[in-house]
């Protein structure tokens, strides 16, 4: 089964995403914030990422480049999820290392057509 690490502040976000993910045939985990998810990554590679842009602590822009300097971190597929609409700011997130991204609010169509497009559903 594939994982997926879901990293978003929202309780909520990471609950909806969460349901979405476990109907797509994921073992899902979650982290709060960019540095507890590059924690998880360093005992624990996920599959995919699913990240949001801003957060306290480690906003995903940070995680993602930090992420892609860790062993391994290339491999996983990272799908920013996130309010920025602006295409400068999409653009930027796929220039350092996004493979999709996804704009709040999302739905389990939105989620599977971006996930079939990154290569992992």
């Amino acid at each position: 089964m594939k994982t997926c690490l879901v990293v978003d502040d929202s309780r909520v976000i990471r609950k909806v995403a969460r349901r979405i993910l476990e109907d797509l045939g994921f073992e899902v985990a979650e982290a709060a914030d960019g540095a507890e998810a590059l924690s998880w990554c360093r005992v624990m590679m996920p599959d995919v990422v699913l990240v949001d842009w801003h957060m306290p602590v480690m906003g995903g822009i940070e995680f993602l480049r930090r992420l892609r300097l860790e062993p391994g971190g290339a491999a996983p597929k990272v799908v920013f999820c996130s309010v920025e609409t602006e295409l400068d700011r999409i653009r930027e997130a796929l220039d350092c290392g996004a493979d999709e991204y996804i704009m709040k609010p999302f739905d389990g169509e939105i989620v599977a057509n971006k996930f079939a497009l990154a290569g992992v559903a």
